[in-house]
């Protein structure tokens, strides 16, 4: 069994093979040793053990004697094949012999056949060694059988007795489970009785708080209920009528709503609230985290757009509509186009039939017609699917098609239809919600991570007020399907305790939530002020818009503007002095960033209301002061205003003073006038115009109540006190227009922004872009619009986006069609090489786009107003090459000399025909070619010779500037500056232009401006050659005109709160109006004016011309009361207020003459004049009429004065008989 291959491997030894070994005389050494070790497990005699040193490795000598007897013995192999014991000393034995090295090896060699029997020795040992632990095993497993015998013989007895037993005991256990399941029957309705007496405690438990609010809300609802008609009536009323309204005026339709209501007993609620009324705080919430803002307007206007029957147009010049309703329906894939869009009809079509919200943005003041019976859901139904008529086709309707529709117009006139088939809705952001976004601008900057906390929050905060209404509804919904008892419902346990366990939570986080929104909104409110100043900024920069169409501008660039006054003002660690910082950054960029867009005639204007809207709110000012500072005593009678005590004052000053004496600092200021008539006169008659010299009686005015008085009494003397008063609350950098750099402009604008210049006369910058395109290397194309020339401006628009450079429309506003084009132009391409600008040039124009005004960057290149202004502009163009052009003594002069004349020519414009009888386009190039020819003329005099003066004096007053001139008069003006500026004497160090006004002698361009910026910001007119009286003439005239512009554009919904009394502005004006119709005579009876003026002489000239001037003045006074009458109906809402009512309330109230008026009667500078003037007039015709001729005429009190000039002429020839006429 053990060593198969190694016993046949031995049984395979031949037996000559061992016969041949014991032929051998010596046989070899490993085969001997081999013998050897078979003589030890034969267990044979061996000789004593000898070592042998002969050995190729000394050891035992092997027993030759006995392995020849050995190899003798016949069975050899059988008998080493049988062995199957060995002891432990023959293993002993055995070792020495193993442990030689290679003996197999050598034994292998020396004899093949006999190497086996090494291996089978091997073998034998490694057997001993095993046998040796198996034998033990051997035996604990047979008597480990012999017990598994006698066990079994023990387990078949026990099996048969488990048999037996088990038997029994499944008969037990079937009478168990008997018992047991009726047990547990029992158990089981003991426990569900159990169950439901739980249930039903919890039940009541739980719907004990919820009876609570369920009882509240069901007293709620009852008187809902009661009130339902009431609340019905305002609530479809305001939907129905209220949206194109602001938040005054639909309060107050709300509240004569209410009275109308209240005298028919119709119940409505006392503290009515449409919001309240219309929507809940989580929807409200999510609006707001949608970016509608937070104002009540905001919201009205929400409520509006998704709860009317008609699809909403919002009046959104701001934007803010727009992104409102993109951010609510973005999951609802909403779609934006417009009317002008190649898609608009496949568009408009798609998202009826597949229900997807769809936007028409930007439209007009008409829409398309293909709307109208969408507009109006003409809807008709064909089987069970509704369809409209889109065009000429027919569209499948999907209920939940939705439709907005958005105009940036600030001011748009839709037709009756439009306003029949649409909600519209103005959408245009109030103070308080600009200024809430604002303010968070300001946080995400300053506090980044107040911000995102608050954020959070309103989130949270939304998302748990859902949840609780979700809840409530949930449950109510759960009570009400349930069928049969409510304890049959397991369910329903679950959700109470689940609601009640999940509105505990969302209560806590609630209340949680609304401590910390607390916390932050009054961490917040310390930025208010920043938010307050943009807000204040921003009103007025888009109210400018009234006075010229071209200053529009929209909130994004404006939010551009704040957050790039947040980022680059200087930041510091108190908080006070960093707002403060905001601010003054704010207001100055704000400040630049308008004025440059602005003509010189507004500027100072945008400047004086900047200052006086930010003191309004600092509370540095009253409204009762500003209104009298804008609007004086225009609304005043002169009749009914006490007679004037002084002969020096003229009546429109004495009824400004009038007015002021309401104000609690001038209340005795008539009788401070009259104690000091001489010092006041003697300051009045003084030539300038500081007011630090006042009567001691008023020395102690502050800044803005001296400019208040001034503007009062001395109208002339206005202008200057509105810059020491700009000064004085915006600072001295206020009081002086930057000089125009067109490469600012450029660095700030992008491909997107166009850059557009208003054109005036003589201020076309069509040449510094030029000089600008040199400078920078960058190829220019211009355009000159008009008609035909689109196609070149499209071709070039192309050329310049794809490679580069800058486009030039020159006269935009010639081609008005195309700018539409251009527009959606710029907007749909993704793609712009760098370098790629658009310059636009336009006049004034009421069409031009607005898109493109709102989204480009507007300039204006028109002279400066001052000498100093003037000339540093001039110097603004020069560098310190053009200064050192030529090494000679008479260059520098010269060129300062050509610089003041150019400002000189420039700024008598202003005057009027007291400056220059035409006004004439003297511009920059005029300048250029003055210096040019100088130049040309100095490089080509002989040194030895002096200028030719005659020559030089020529080519300035009668080409250069001259060429433009046609009057003689101003060529001799013209002529007189030249030969006066011109001449040996400029080089002297006597040499002046005026006192104050001479040439500095130095030769650095910083030098030059230093020296410029010392001149006064007011330049007396004597530096011009006129007479102080012109000064005083062009200040009282553009007084005049800055303060009818600034009350033009003065919020037409000021309210009770903002002026400060209890009457609103339409009460104002009615009672205007109505001690106007008292005042207002009667209308001439016709029949009767016929029967007297027959009696008087019905053919006489004279009595022509009084019937004449009746007919007028009989006209104006039918006019007023008419127009007085309807207003009154119109304010009392029983007729419209329509435009002509709108345009005489807003006269009346800003005391001006209403243009229907004015149409029919006579110029006058305040409508107190005017309707004194009316009533003198009557007052001369009636007396006429009934008393005969007066002895002396009032000449300016007639319609016709020519007329009446030419009647003793008539008389004359009534005397002369013709001789053709003598028979």
């Amino acid at each position: 069994m053990m060593f198969s291959r190694d016993i046949q491997q031995t049984q395979q030894i031949k037996g000559n093979t061992i016969t041949n070994l014991r032929k051998l005389a010596k046989p070899p050494e490993a085969i001997m040793i081999v013998l050897d070790m078979a003589l030890i497990l034969m267990k044979r005699r061996i000789d004593p053990i000898r070592i042998d040193y002969n050995l190729d490795e000394p050891f035992y000598t092997p027993s030759k004697t006995e392995i020849l007897r050995l190899l003798n013995f016949s069975g050899l192999l059988s008998t080493l094949l049988t062995i199957r014991e060995l002891n432990d000393e023959i293993i002993e034995l055995l070792a020495p012999y193993t442990e030689i090295k290679d003996l197999s090896e050598k034994a292998r060699k020396a004899y093949q056949d006999l190497a086996t029997l090494k291996t089978w020795t091997d073998k034998i040992q490694s057997y001993h060694a095993i046998n040796k632990e198996v034998i033990p095993i051997k035996d604990k497993v047979q008597k480990a059988e012999n017990s598994l015998r006698k066990a079994s013989r023990k387990l078949a007895r026990a099996e048969r007795e488990l048999e037996r037993t088990e038997i029994g005991l499944t008969k037990c256990q079937h009478d168990f489970d008997v018992a047991m399941k009726t047990k547990q029957t029992y158990q089981s309705d003991y426990d569900a009785l159990l169950k439901r007496r739980d249930d039903a405690n919890t039940l009541i438990s739980g719907l004990t708080g919820e009876k609570i609010r369920w009882n509240e809300q069901n007293k709620a609802f009852e008187q809902s209920i009661e009130k339902l008609v009431g609340n019905t009536i305002l609530v479809t009323a305001f939907l129905s009528y209220c949206g194109p309204f602001n938040q005054d005026f639909r309060q107050r339709m709300l509240n004569e709503w209410q009275k109308q209501i209240q005298q028919r007993t119709i119940p409505f609620s006392d503290n009515f609230d449409i919001i309240e009324q219309l929507n809940d705080e989580a929807t409200i919430g999510e609006w707001n985290l949608q970016g509608l803002p937070n104002d009540d307007l905001s919201i009205q206007n929400g409520i509006i757009a998704t709860s009317n029957y008609r699809y909403p147009l919002l009046i959104d010049p701001q934007l803010q509509g727009k992104s409102w309703i993109k951010n609510m329906e973005r999951d609802n894939d909403i779609l934006i186009t417009t009317f002008n869009s190649k898609m608009f009809r496949q568009q408009l079509e798609d998202s009826i039939s597949l229900g997807r919200p769809l936007l028409i943005e930007d439209v007009d003041e008409e829409l398309d017609p293909i709307l109208d019976h969408v507009l109006e859901k003409n809807y008709f139904k064909i089987g069970l699917t509704l369809r409209v008529k889109v065009g000429d086709r027919e569209v499948d309707v999907n209920h939940t098609f939705r439709l907005y529709i958005t105009t940036k117009l600030a001011n748009p006139t839709y037709s009756p239809e439009v306003c029949a088939r649409v909600s519209i809705i103005d959408f245009t952001v109030t103070q308080r919600g600009l200024e809430d976004q604002l303010l968070s601008l300001v946080i995400a900057n300053e506090r980044a991570e107040l911000e995102r906390e608050r954020v959070t929050l309103a989130h949270e905060t939304t998302k748990n007020k859902r949840m609780l209404k979700e809840l409530e509804e949930n449950l109510l919904i759960k009570l009400t399907s349930i069928e049969g008892s409510v304890l049959d419902d397991p369910s329903l346990v679950e959700v109470l305790n689940a609601n009640k366990r999940i509105a505990i939570e969302v209560k806590e986080k609630v209340s949680i939530a609304e401590d910390t929104k607390m916390k932050i909104s009054t961490a917040r409110e310390e930025y208010r002020p920043v938010a307050v100043r943009g807000s204040i900024i921003y009103f007025l920069m888009s109210e400018i818009v009234l006075v010229n169409h071209m200053y529009q501008i929209s909130l994004q660039q404006f939010l551009g503007l704040f957050h790039d006054s947040i980022i680059k003002s200087n930041k510091i660690a108190a908080t006070q002095k960093r707002i403060q910082n905001i601010n003054d950054y704010l207001t100055y960029r704000t400040w630049f960033y308008t004025t440059r867009g602005l003509y010189e005639e507004d500027r100072l204007m945008f400047t004086l209301l900047l200052a006086l809207r930010i003191d309004l709110r600092r509370g540095k000012i009253r409204y009762d002061e500003f209104e009298i500072l804008i609007k004086g005593g225009a609304s005043l009678d002169l009749n009914t205003c006490p007679p004037k005590l002084f002969r020096w004052l003229n009546d429109s000053s004495w009824l400004n003073l009038l007015e002021l004496s309401r104000l609690k600092e001038f209340h005795d200021v008539i009788d401070r006038l009259q104690k000091n008539e001489r010092a006041f006169k003697d300051w009045f008659d003084k030539e300038s115009s500081d007011l630090s010299s006042l009567p001691e009686t008023y020395e102690n005015l502050n800044i803005f109540h001296r400019f208040l008085f001034a503007r009062c009494i001395s109208p002339d003397r206005t202008i200057s006190e509105a810059r020491n008063y700009i000064q004085d609350s915006l600072g001295i950098k206020y009081s002086e227009i930057p000089v125009l750099n067109l490469e600012l402009i450029w660095e700030e604008s992008d491909y997107k922004t166009s850059l557009l210049g208003l054109l005036s006369s003589g201020a076309d910058p069509t040449s510094n872009i030029q000089t600008l395109a040199k400078k920078k290397n960058i190829d220019l194309f211009i355009v000159s619009m008009g008609q035909g020339q689109e196609i070149l401006a499209r071709r070039y628009l192309q050329q310049t986006i794809t490679l580069g450079g800058w486009l030039l429309l020159q006269n935009a506003h010639l081609g008005l069609d195309y700018l539409e084009e251009f527009y959606e132009t710029l907007i749909a391409m993704d793609t712009f090489y760098p370098s790629f600008r658009v310059w636009l040039t336009t006049e004034t124009h009421s069409q031009f786009p607005i898109q493109i005004l709102q989204s480009s960057i507007k300039f204006t290149n028109e002279s400066p107003q001052g000498v100093r202004a003037g000339l540093k502009r001039t110097y603004g163009l020069i560098n310190q090459d053009k200064l050192e052009y030529i090494e000679t003594i008479y260059w520098r002069p010269l060129l300062y000399a050509t610089s003041f004349l150019h400002s000189i020519v420039q700024e008598r414009r202003k005057f009027g025909p007291l400056g220059w009888n035409i006004p004439y386009e003297f511009n920059q190039t005029d300048w250029e070619a003055s210096v040019q020819y100088i130049q040309n003329h100095l490089d080509d005099m002989n040194p030895k010779l002096n200028i030719s003066w005659k020559a030089l004096r020529y080519m300035i007053s009668e080409i250069q500037y001259g060429g433009r001139i046609t009057d003689d008069r101003d060529r001799r003006l013209m002529i007189t500056y030249a030969k006066k500026w011109f001449n040996e004497l400029l080089f002297s160090s006597d040499f002046k232009f005026y006192d104050g006004y001479s040439i500095p002698k130095v030769k650095r361009l910083d030098e030059y401006i230093d020296y410029i910026d010392k001149f006064p910001l007011i330049d007396p007119p004597q530096i011009f050659g006129l007479h102080s009286n012109a000064d005083i003439t062009y200040s009282t005239n553009r007084t005049k005109s800055m303060l009818e512009r600034i009350v033009h554009i003065q919020p037409k919904e000021a309210s009770s709160n903002i002026s400060g009394g209890g009457e609103t502005r339409d009460k104002i004006v009615y009672n205007l109006a109505n001690d106007m119709l008292i005042k207002l005579p009667k209308d001439f009876i016709q029949h009767e004016v016929r029967e007297k003026l027959k009696n008087m002489g019905i053919l006489n000239p004279m009595i022509i011309f009084l019937r004449q001037e009746i007919h007028r003045i009989d006209r104006v006074i039918r006019t007023v009361r008419n127009s007085l009458n309807d207003l009154q109906l119109a304010i009392d809402g029983i007729i419209i207020l329509n435009d002509s009512l709108r345009q005489i309330l807003d006269s009346i109230y800003d005391g001006r003459v209403p243009i229907d008026w004015a149409r029919y009667s006579w110029e006058s500078s305040t409508l107190g004049f005017w309707f004194s003037e009316l009533l003198d007039r009557y007052t001369q015709y009636n007396n006429w009429l009934n008393y005969g001729r007066p002895k002396c005429f009032w000449m300016t009190g007639f319609f016709n004065p020519n007329a009446s000039n030419d009647i003793p002429e008539h008389w004359i020839l009534r005397g002369v008989a013709l001789l053709c006429d003598i028979k």
